[in-house]
């Protein structure tokens, strides 16, 4: 039995659906990496209960913090992105979160800037408030830690390919150092979508939507780029397409992001099919019904897409591209010092 529905939340599901392809499931997967980061804060003493949390979201980890506070008894203050829904607000409204939301734009990357620089302009009214950092500080890792253990029990310590999309960093770098400290035998696949910055793909402009929650028009301190063996840019519509299959095909409903790692999956699963393939869904799919699975009809069918391998940054091409990272660092635009506090995790 959970003691608040937070603890619930983050436990995920695991589901085969092809051989050698497995599911790893969230109802949203944020609230695992902000209950750990508030747990770690709270047994240091950093925050204590009353105090209120500050954060930046494009809609997932808003949600995630509101369940953390309401959990541990804080107060929480989202600058949230243009992209927040009804839904989610009178949920943070109820939840008794401080939402303060950017005007519309059609421009992702000036929401993202905008929300920024408003984070700086509230810490200077509020000094007291406490920034969770959701993008720079690697204690957002902490709460992965039994993910990757549930997931060396159901499926052994060797031989898994991690799949994921890349947004803050945290979900996938995490799981990935985590399974390797058992073996090293365990390759990391990066998800982005076109023109974000953190694997170089600014350049390349998708013309319907930079997907949300993954890619960044800013640097990110979370992205350890020398875990990722193997990126994948993938566009809207291709993506759109891998949520239209995962749904029809096996009945997962679940957000954009987990339409382009399954997709991803799909391929690396079959260049590779003596590993497991394991996908991140890290939300459902219900704030894209209307962007995304009312569109059913202009799916594809995924035999018809694959990707361009490609050599270098430079040769990145619409609408999905391979390329093998090989561990690297990141492009120099993308990288920035990361934030370890006294007990960093990487």
């Amino acid at each position: 039995m959970f003691d608040h529905v937070a603890d619930s939340i983050g436990q995920p599901d695991l589901i085969r659906v092809e051989d050698g392809l497995v599911c790893l499931r969230f109802e949203t997967m944020k609230v695992v990496s902000a209950l750990g980061a508030v747990r770690h804060l709270l047994d240091r003493g950093a925050v204590r209960p009353g105090d209120t949390l500050l954060d930046s979201s494009s809609g997932i980890y808003a949600y995630a913090l509101a369940l953390a506070c309401h959990r541990y008894g804080l107060h929480c203050y989202i600058v949230g992105s243009t992209t927040v829904d009804d839904t989610l607000r009178t949920q943070l409204a109820v939840l008794g979160a401080s939402l303060e939301q950017m005007e519309p734009t059609s421009d992702l990357k000036l929401d993202q800037s905008r929300r920024v620089q408003r984070i700086g302009e509230i810490l200077e009214e509020n000094p007291h408030f406490h920034w969770m950092r959701q993008y720079h500080d690697d204690i957002h890792y902490l709460g992965y830690r039994a993910v990757a253990e549930e997931l060396e029990r159901e499926l052994g310590p060797e031989g898994v390919t991690i799949v994921g999309g890349v947004g803050s960093g945290a979900s996938t770098g995490a799981l990935a150092g985590f399974l390797r400290e058992k073996s090293d035998d365990v390759q990391l696949v990066g998800v982005q979508p076109f023109g974000s910055i953190t694997f170089g793909s600014e350049h390349v402009a998708d013309p319907d939507i930079i997907i949300a929650g993954i890619g960044s028009s800013i640097p990110f301190g979370n992205v350890a780029h020398d875990r990722y063996d193997i990126i994948h840019w993938i566009s809207f519509r291709a993506a759109l397409s891998g949520s239209i299959d995962l749904l029809r095909r096996h009945a997962i409903f679940a957000g954009l992001s987990t339409g382009a790692a399954y997709l991803a999956a799909r391929w690396e699963r079959a260049e590779n099919p003596d590993r497991t393939a394991v996908f991140i869904a890290a939300d459902t799919g219900h704030r894209y019904t209307g962007s995304v699975f009312s569109r059913h009809r202009e799916a594809v069918d995924l035999a018809s897409l694959a990707p361009h391998q490609v050599p270098a940054l430079e040769e990145l091409a619409m609408p999905w591209s391979r390329m093998n990272w090989n561990r690297a660092p990141g492009p120099r635009a993308a990288t920035t010092p990361r934030a370890h506090d006294d007990h960093p995790v990487r």
